[in-house]
């Protein structure tokens, strides 16, 4: 399927739905205090604003506008008189998404493919294109937006090796078969003139084959397409795209795009093949949890000591300049008149102090935040709302603890093995065909590590336990203590205790051939 070539309503009509989810979520993922307020409507409706979920629902005439309202803090203007916004933003959504990224790849999956030759320019290229970080980075956006793109590429001039970008859902027009990506088109802005005119990139990434084209047009609507030179952000594919305006991609089993879901299924979208964000659901929980934060800085403000004296207590300064009251004056002028009876120097200063009720706002931010963080998927623990706060837990009690946590992490962890088992074949096919690396491509395997470390204190007492018991070998105990180490490195490890400690252990590369003949003796 070939690029836009007609002046075409931009971006396309069909995917107007998954946009407007993405504002929104976008906004609380950016925690843009200017950017919530215009997502919810400030302004159209005093102290009301319309609804993001309403954007399919008919709204003909007054009664459908009504229809399509509801009341969000975010959605209230600021009220006459009041000179700037004192709306408080508490950044809780991204806390979520930066948290629900490190619980997948603070500790990064390790990836295996066939052939020491492949591993090991596999493993060179994760550390030198960042792969990792694109990681952490992916799942971050797909938490907040449901779901990221990888997208591999390759730049001969800047790298002498693939590298791995990220891209966010908003930015592109997926094409799903059978809930796999067939085709996707991303598409970015790249300059906005003073006469309305835009310049827009669009790429299209197909089986084999990736297009390249640019357009000059308006801000809702694609335009007519120009050449590739004519912009110097799209100037370097002018040379490599054909007749048709691509040019090959170097894998021809699939795309160099893959599409990571944050979780489904989606419960506004039903049937998509789109992720859900986190965010999905407790949107008016956090659009409430800012109103109440809020509401304890406004009695803050409230609750400032002043204090009011009569204009006896004021010194002039004069015409025009107003007047002032010093609080350390010690001495006033006196007044040609009696006081009233009973009157002391201290009745007549007055001191407002209004209450601050802290415990309350407190409570109810911490009961909004639970409720959040339970819709997300995510324990409140696992944010530092820990009981018992100021003693070690052993691993055990962590995960018990961050159940909730780690269940949500097992099921996002689904959906990644079949990207991540797609990265390393794409990334040596590329490798192979464009760098000229004598390295096979073939699909990987993931392993994930446990995502809890144990507790250095709790691990060696069981392990001494089981050594005074004899109930465990050395192997066993190296594996114990490393078990991210593989058979060369523990061999080693066994090669250096025998020799540093003098102990009475088999020579572990001819420990195999010792044991044959004992089991054969028993026959």
């Amino acid at each position: 399927m070939p690029l836009p070539v007609g002046n075409q309503e931009w971006p396309p009509p069909h995917i107007r739905r998954e946009l407007r989810l993405y504002e929104q979520w976008g906004a609380w993922y950016a925690g843009d205090s200017d950017q919530l307020a215009r997502v919810y409507g400030a302004g159209q409706v005093h102290g009301i604003g319309l609804d993001p979920k309403g954007w399919d629902r008919p709204h003909r005439g007054v009664a459908g506008f009504v229809n399509r309202v509801s009341r969000w803090f975010w959605g209230s203007s600021t009220p006459a008189g009041q000179i700037r916004s004192t709306k408080l933003h508490v950044p809780l959504a991204g806390d979520i998404a930066a948290t629900s990224a490190d619980l997948l790849f603070a500790e990064p999956p390790t990836l295996k493919v066939p052939g020491k030759t492949s591993q090991k320019r596999l493993d060179k290229v994760m550390h030198e294109a960042a792969v990792y970080g694109a990681l952490l980075e992916a799942a971050e956006i797909g938490s907040g937006y449901g779901g990221s793109y990888l997208r591999v590429g390759w730049d001969t001039e800047m790298y002498d090796h693939p590298v791995v970008s990220v891209l966010p859902p908003d930015s592109a027009i997926p094409e799903f078969r059978y809930g796999k990506l067939a085709a996707c088109t991303f598409w970015r802005v790249l300059a906005e003139d003073e006469k309305g005119q835009v310049w827009r990139h669009l790429e299209r990434h197909e089986k084999g084959r990736i297009l390249h084209g640019l357009y000059l047009g308006t801000e809702d609507r694609l335009g007519k397409p120009i050449p590739l030179q004519e912009h110097p952000e799209t100037e370097i594919y002018a040379d490599r795209v054909d007749e048709n305006g691509g040019f090959e991609s170097f894998y021809d089993r699939g795309l160099l795009v893959s599409y990571i879901p944050n979780m489904r299924p989606h419960r506004i979208l039903r049937g998509t093949s789109l992720g859900r964000s986190d965010y999905q659901g407790v949107e008016p929980l956090m659009d409430a949890l800012d109103e109440v934060w809020t509401s304890l800085m406004r009695d803050i403000r409230l609750g400032k000591g002043r204090v009011i004296v009569p204009d006896i207590f004021l010194e002039n300064h004069g015409r025009g300049k107003g007047a002032s009251w010093d609080p350390d004056q010690e001495i006033y002028s006196g007044l040609a008149m009696l006081p009233p009876v009973g009157a002391t120097p201290n009745s007549m200063i007055t001191l407002s102090q209004f209450a601050i009720r802290v415990q309350e706002h407190v409570d109810s931010g911490k009961a909004l935040t639970a409720q959040i963080l339970r819709g997300a998927g995510y324990s409140a623990q696992t944010f530092g709302e820990a009981d018992g706060a100021g003693r070690q837990m052993t691993a055990k009690e962590a995960t018990l603890r961050d159940k909730k946590s780690f269940s949500t992490r097992g099921r996002k962890i689904g959906y990644w093995n079949p990207s991540l088992r797609w990265l390393p074949d794409v990334l040596l096919a590329v490798d192979h065909a464009v760098f000229g690396t004598k390295v096979s491509a073939e699909k990987g395997e993931v392993s994930w590590p446990d995502g809890i470390v144990p507790d250095p204190e709790s691990l060696g007492r069981t392990l001494e336990l089981l050594n005074r018991a004899q109930a465990v070998s050395l192997d066993t105990k190296i594996r114990t203590l490393h078990p991210d180490w593989d058979d060369h490195q523990v061999r080693e490890e066994m090669h250096r205790m025998r020799d540093e400690l003098g102990l009475n252990v088999p020579d572990p590369d001819r420990l195999e051939d010792a044991l044959i003949p004992a089991a054969g003796g028993e026959d």
